[in-house]
C-alpha cells in the first residue's frame, strides 16, 4: 500500500498538515506544470492517428482499417499495464518511474515515427500505451502528494486540462503538420512533447519515494470496498454512455440536424472548449464535494443528450447541447476520480490502476455497443441511450454516502 507521509523534496512531511494546505507555492506549480505537460504530450501522441490514418496507411502500404488498428493496440496494452504498472514497480521512487514513462514515451513515438512496416508501428505503439496507462495510475496518488488532499480535485484538474487540450489539438494538428512534412515528421514531434515533459519532471518533481510495494491482491482487494465498487460502477455507466453517442455525433448532426462538413467542425469545436471549462469548473467543485459534482456531471450530461433527441434537428440547439455536452465530458474524469478515491485515500495508487481499468474498459464497450445501436437503430437512439446511462450514474451519485 502507499505511504501515508508526503515526502517533499525530501522532508517526510505529516499527511494531515498537508491536507489542511489549499494555496500552492511556486514549486507545487512547476511539479504540477509538469504533470499537465506530461498528459498533454501522452494523449496527444494517443489521439495523434486520428489525423494521421490516410498518409500512415499509403506510406505503410495498408488498409486505412488495418492501420487504425495501432489506437487498438495502445488501448489493449493500456488495460493490461494499468492493472499491473503499480505491482511492478514495487519500491522504485515514483519520480524516477515518472521520468522513465516519459523516456519510454519518447522511444515508442520515434518508432513509430521512422517505422518501415506496420509491426514496428505496432510495437511502438504499444509502448506508448504502457507508458500512458501506467502514468494515469499513478497520477491520482501524485498529485495529491503534491498538493495534499483538500486540493486534489484542483490537481486531477489541472492533469486532465492535458487530456482536453490535446483531445482539441491533436488530431486537428497532426493532420496539417502531415500535410505539410509529412506522418513522420508529426509523430516526431510527439516525441519532442514526450521529451520537454521529462525536462519539466527532471527540474520539478520533488523526490518521491515509496514506503512500501502493492501486490495485485492489494489492488483487488480494494474491490471490495462498497465505496469502490460504486466508484467504478460510475466510471462504467457514464463514460459508456458518453462513448455510445459521442463517437457517432457527426453522423447525428449529418442525418439530423443536416449540417454541412464547416458547421460540424464549428460544433465539434464549441464541444472542445466547453470540454476545458468543465475541467476546470469541476477541479474547484470537486475538493468542496466530489460526489455532488458526481452528480452534477451526469445530470448535464444526461439533459444535453435528451435535448438533442427532442431538438437535435434545430441548428441552435445543436450547438448550445452539443456544448454543454463538452462541459458534461471535461468535468467527467475530474468528478470520477474524486469519487473513486473518496473510498481509497489510504491506497490511491491502486485506486488509480482500477480507475484506468474501468476507463478502459467503459470505452471499448461504449465503441461497441455504440456501433452496434447506430447500424441497427439510428444515431438518435445512441443518444438515448447516452442519456439514460448518464441519468442512471446520476441516481448512484445521489445514493452513495457523503464523505
Amino acid at each position: 500500500m502507499t505511504d501515508t507521509t508526503l515526502p517533499l523534496d525530501g522532508i517526510a512531511v505529516d499527511h494531515d498538515a498537508t491536507s489542511a494546505t489549499t494555496s500552492w507555492g511556486a514549486k507545487t506549480w512547476l511539479a504540477m506544470l509538469a504533470m499537465l505537460a506530461t498528459s498533454f504530450a501522452l494523449v496527444s501522441a494517443e489521439f495523434l492517428p486520428a489525423g494521421l490514418l490516410t498518409p500512415m496507411a499509403a506510406d505503410l502500404g495498408i488498409s486505412e482499417g488495418t492501420a487504425g488498428q495501432v489506437v487498438t493496440a495502445t488501448a489493449l496494452v493500456g488495460a493490461i499495464t494499468a492493472l499491473l504498472s503499480n505491482v511492478l514497480i514495487g519500491t522504485i521512487n515514483r519520480k524516477a518511474v515518472l521520468l522513465g514513462l516519459s523516456a519510454l514515451a519518447v522511444v515508442s513515438n520515434l518508432l513509430s515515427a521512422y517505422a518501415t512496416d506496420f509491426w514496428l508501428l505496432l510495437v511502438g505503439r504499444a509502448g506508448l500505451g504502457i507508458a500512458l496507462s501506467a502514468f494515469w495510475a499513478l497520477s491520482m496518488a501524485v498529485v495529491v502528494r503534491l498538493v495534499g488532499t483538500k486540493s486534489m480535485g484542483r490537481g486531477v484538474a489541472m492533469v486532465s486540462l492535458g487530456v482536453s487540450l490535446a483531445t482539441i489539438a491533436a488530431p486537428s494538428m497532426g493532420a496539417l503538420i502531415s500535410d505539410w512534412i509529412g506522418w513522420r515528421h508529426a509523430t516526431a514531434i510527439t516525441a519532442g512533447l514526450a521529451g520537454f515533459a521529462l525536462l519539466l519532471q527532471l527540474i520539478s518533481l520533488p523526490s518521491l519515494p515509496a514506503s512500501a510495494s502493492n501486490s495485485l491482491g492489494d489492488v483487488l482487494g480494494l474491490t471490495r470496498r462498497r465505496g469502490v465498487q460504486l466508484g467504478m460502477l460510475a466510471i462504467l455507466m457514464l463514460m459508456a454512455g458518453h462513448m455510445t453517442g459521442s463517437v457517432y455525433v457527426r453522423p447525428f448532426l449529418e442525418q439530423v440536424t443536416s449540417l454541412s462538413t464547416g458547421m460540424i467542425a464549428l460544433v465539434l469545436g464549441g464541444f472542445g472548449i466547453a470540454a476545458v471549462v468543465g475541467t476546470v469548473l469541476a477541479g474547484r467543485l470537486a475538493d468542496i464535494d466530489a460526489r455532488k459534482t458526481l452528480a452534477l456531471t451526469a445530470t448535464i450530461m444526461a439533459l444535453s443528450a435528451l435535448a438533442l433527441v427532442l431538438w437535435g434537428a434545430s441548428i441552435a440547439a445543436a450547438f448550445v447541447f452539443v456544448a454543454s455536452w463538452g462541459l458534461a465530458f471535461g468535468m467527467a474524469p475530474v468528478s470520477l476520480q474524486a469519487n473513486l478515491s473518496r473510498s481509497a485515500p489510504d491506497a490511491l495508487e491502486g485506486a488509480g490502476s482500477l480507475m484506468v481499468v474501468s476507463f478502459q474498459v467503459a470505452i471499448t464497450l461504449g465503441a461497441v455497443i455504440g456501433g452496434y445501436v447506430v447500424d441497427t437503430f439510428s444515431a438518435t437512439a445512441n443518444m438515448s441511450l447516452t442519456a439514460i446511462l448518464a441519468a442512471l450514474t446520476l441516481l448512484l451519485a445521489l445514493s452513495q454516502r457523503k464523505a
